[in-house]
This record gives C-alpha cells, structure tokens and sequence, in this order.
C-alpha cells in the first residue's frame, strides 16, 4: 500500500538530511506505530505520505514514495485527497465549518460527490465512529476525545485508503484517549484501513499496533514488529521497562501480558514499601478561598479550596473540559475570579505585572508558541534572559538540557512541537518563579526529554518552588508529582498524595500501579530502587 524507495529528505539550509537512504513498505490493512525521539523526524516521514513534505515545506527529496502506486513526485498533493486522509496534532487547526455534519461533508463537496453519495457517507461514518448524537452539535463545543474523532470522520467520509495520525492522543485524557483508538483499531479490523500513526505515549498505543517503524536521530529508519522493536529498544513503554527490571521473559508489551508475572515480582516485593515523595515545607504559598469562575453562563470553576505550600509538586488531573485550565488561568492572572480569592505568595495575581509577575509565576500554555515571539532559538533566549534578569546564557543551558542538535539560529515556528515546548519551558523557568504552572508539559515530548523534565522539576521542588502542573499524563504524574488534585465539572473531586489517589483511580492509574495492584507501587524506578535494596 504504502512504499518508501531509497528516500532521503533534507530541509532548505539544513546541512545534513532528516530522513536518509529510507526504503520501507507498510501492507494494507496495517496499523504501523511511528517512533522516535523528539525531533527526529517522525511529522516530515508522515508528510511524505500524500506529498505535503516537500511541496508545502520546500527542501531536497531523493527516492519516491508511492501510495497504491501513485507517487508524489508525479502526483501534487490535493491528488491524494480521495487516497490518504490526514488528521493533525490539534484537529482545531483542520476544521473549516462549524457544526458536525458540515464538517464530515466539506471535504466530499471539494471532490464533488454527489449530494446521494454524501449523504449516505455521513451517515455511515457517523454511525461508526459513535458520533451520531452529535451531528447537529457546534464544534466549539465538544471535548478533546469528540473532536479527535469527529477530524477523523471528515477525512474518512471521502474514503480514503490511508489515515495519517500525527499524535492524535496527545491533548486527551486516558479516557478520550480510549475512545480515540478503539475507534481506530475498529477502521483497521473492519474496513481494512491502513493506518499510519505517530505517537510518543507508547504505553497507550503499542497494544494496536502490527508494526513499529523506528525514526533514528542519525536519520536512519528501520520497521520491525513490537516485540521485536521493544526487545532492545531504549524508547519504551513503563510495563516494557518493567519487565526489564524484573528479568521476565518474553518482555511483556501490555498490561495484561505483564500480569501473567505480577505475582512473583509481588512476592519479592512484599516487604518493601513505594518511596514516599515529600519535600519539607516553609510556608503556604498558593491560598485559594472558595473560588468561582463563569464562561458567560457556563460555571468553569465552583467553590475551589486550595492550600499549597513551597516545596510542593501538584498535578491537576482530569477530564477534558474540567476546569484544569481555566484554574491555571485564574492563578497566573490571565483570569479574575467571578467570587472567591487567590493569593500567591501574599499577592493577588491579577494585580501583577511585567517583571513583577514572571518573578511570582510562570505559566507554560497549551500551545507554548504563545510565549515565543523571537526569530530564533538564540534570539529567544538573550531575550528571555534579559527579560528575566538572568544570567546571560541560562535559558539557552536550560533548553539545552531538554533537547539536543537544536540549532540556535533555528526559528521558533519551525522547532518540532516538543522542541517548541521545551524552549517556552526555558523562558519560565529562567526567571525562577517561586510558583510554575505547566498546561500539559509533555505534549510532543520523548521518553528522554519527559525523564529530564521529571529531573528538572524534581530539583526545582527540592530547591522549594511550587509546581503546579495540569496534565493527562498518568505516567508523568506518578513520576513527579508529591500530590494529586483530581477535577470534575469544575469542583474538586479528590486531593491527595500521589500514591493514594493514582493507585486507586481505574482511569489515572499508570501501567505499573495497574499490574502490581492492590500494592501502590507507581513508578518502575521505585520498583527497581525496592529490587536493589533488597539485594
């Protein structure tokens, strides 16, 4: 279906190429899991799919790439329209109407299939993804997992025989996540879809996929099954590395594959106790009395108590849509409450500014191309430094610590999205803010980059700085938080220490809580920590 002959792809003033000498061919009716480090080249291999990479990007392409038989380098891209559907990072970015079912029509109506044609599709595809509740729903109104699936369905009523997901799970929370890829696996077993998906959360996509196509820093690329990528693989997931660690063979790739050992490790572990994560506090710095926040008349947030001292990690855990942003917003003073108070260190955010402001908190956005503004890396960061009063060259060590073989005269807009999330987390954190706020910080980061943000943020704790960090990465928050605050339309719903709440939450629960249950083992480096000691 899919075939890659002798490509190699390098981008305009680039000096060496991204993808080198690449021959690879995925069969129809696959599911093939792209992997790689940040950077690597994972979206420009996607790109050259449907032609989009190199004649929307520019740069130098050698070899083909032929798509049941029709190459790229005959073929522009919009005639790959009714061949491969494309669905981005952010599906917002792709929607061009604005209720459901005009979006599933508008790519048909560009191709110009008759209106009988359309109408059964929709039809169809509304029926197969779950969406039909939906059809006469606004856009602008559903979760992340709907509007994940409802981009999915606008390329699948042209009927394609390739779907490219760039990450599709990224901004979902494990349930959305869910929804996601079982509708997936269900286009790959019942229609025969061939599906070519990037992700860098393994540990909730290995389980589908029939092959693993490896994306090489040093621009190589290689595809083989799971098992065998995994094997000796260092990108994996938590219950791979598990099985590492424990010394099981055949390494296990699921959770229910590593249960088969879960009891002898348990065993082994009877005696031993999860380490308890706590820095000792000097004071309260985040004091927040019986806040209320409204959209208009949508009620965001409702009778929100916090206390949260120095030294503090804190990860704001939920649902799309329940209020993790909006009380981001709220402590960094883009949002006033509609009642209720906030002080952080003493001061009211909304009544700070300028250097005032980033020297109390910082906050790293959803989209962290919002705090770059600079035309390079470099430029960046002698602004940020300056912006900060940092020593000269500390936001560039920073960012260099969280990712490498960045060029400092790249461009902002054109870093891969981990590269642009670990720069803007540069510039916060340059500052030093006794308070740091992260909206979904591992979005579009590897394995190696997540492990340095853990260690980075760890340091910061120990050093006294409160974090408080909204994510849907359960295996990011049993690695780093000291306390989880879970959220549901707006209210608290539970607050605790992190052992407590992620190990009996069916949703939050990382891979290695779920294997070694009831035990609140969390983390396979609190697993291997407990093994060594033992010895």
């Amino acid at each position: 279906m899919i075939k890659f002959e002798n490509v190699t792809f390098k981008y305009s003033g680039s000096n060496f190429p991204i993808l080198e000498n690449v021959n690879l061919t995925i069969p129809a009716g696959e599911l093939a899991l792209v992997v790689g480090k940040t950077g690597s080249g994972k979206s420009t291999l996607l790109g050259l799919i449907n032609g989009l990479v190199p004649s929307f990007t520019g740069g130098d392409l050698t070899g083909d790439v032929t798509v049941n038989g029709r190459s790229i380098k005959d073929f522009p891209p919009r005639d790959f329209a009714d061949l491969v559907g494309v669905v981005r990072q952010d599906p917002r970015a792709s929607f061009v109407t604005d209720l459901v079912e005009d979006e599933l029509a508008y790519g048909m109506e560009q191709l110009g299939i008759s209106q009988s044609t359309m109408r059964r599709r929709v039809e169809e595809v509304l029926d197969l993804l779950g969406l039909a509740e939906l059809r006469n729903r606004s856009l602008a109104t559903l979760s992340g997992g709907q509007r994940q699936r409802v981009a999915i369905a606008s390329v699948l009523t042209t009927n394609p025989k390739v779907l490219v997901l760039d990450e599709p799970t990224s901004a979902l929370d494990p349930s959305a996540a869910e929804e996601v890829l079982a509708a997936i696996q269900r286009l790959v077993h019942d229609l025969g879809l061939t599906v070519v998906l990037a992700e860098h959360r393994l540990e909730r996509v290995v389980q589908y996929a029939d092959r693993v196509i490896v994306v090489d820093r040093d621009a190589e690329v290689y595809a083989d099954r799971p098992s065998q990528v995994f094997a000796n693989s260092l990108l994996a997931p938590p219950v791979v590395e598990l099985g590492r660690a424990a010394g099981w063979s055949p390494l296990p790739l699921t959770v229910r594959d590593a249960r088969k050992f879960a009891d002898e490790l348990r065993n082994r572990l009877e005696k031993s106790k999860p380490r308890i994560r706590i820095n000792t506090p000097t004071k309260t710095l985040v004091n927040v009395e019986d806040l209320n926040f409204n959209y208009g008349n949508i009620r965001a947030l409702r009778h929100i108590d916090l206390s949260i001292s120095d030294g503090e990690i804190v990860a704001l855990m939920g649902r799309n849509g329940s209020g993790k942003s909006t009380l981001l917003s709220q402590l960094v003073g883009l949002l006033a409450p509609t009642t209720g108070s906030i002080l952080i260190d003493g001061k009211i955010p909304t009544t700070l500014k300028g250097k005032s402001l980033i020297e109390s908190v910082g906050l790293v956005p959803q989209e962290p191309t919002d705090l770059l503004i600079s035309d390079s890396v470099i430029n960046e960061c002698i602004a940020s430094d300056s912006d900060s009063g940092a020593v000269p060259g500390t936001t560039l060590s920073i960012f260099e610590q969280l990712t490498t073989d960045v060029a400092e005269d790249s461009h902002p807009r054109d870093l891969s999205e981990g590269e642009k999330l670990s720069l803007a987390l540069a510039v916060v954190l340059a500052a030093k803010p006794p308070l740091i706020l992260l909206d979904e910080p591992t979005r579009g980061l590897d394995y190696a980059a997540k492990r340095q943000l853990v260690i980075n943020l760890q340091k910061l704790g120990k050093k006294n700085h409160t974090i408080i960090l909204a994510t849907h990465d359960v295996e990011l928050a049993a690695e780093v938080a000291t306390r989880v605050i879970l959220l549901a339309d707006g209210e608290i719903v539970t607050d605790g220490p992190v052992n407590d709440v992620l190990s009996s939450s069916p949703m939050f629960s990382p891979q290695v809580s779920k294997v070694l249950a009831p035990a609140h083992w969390l983390t396979v480096s609190d697993v291997t920590y407990a093994l060594e000691d033992l010895t």
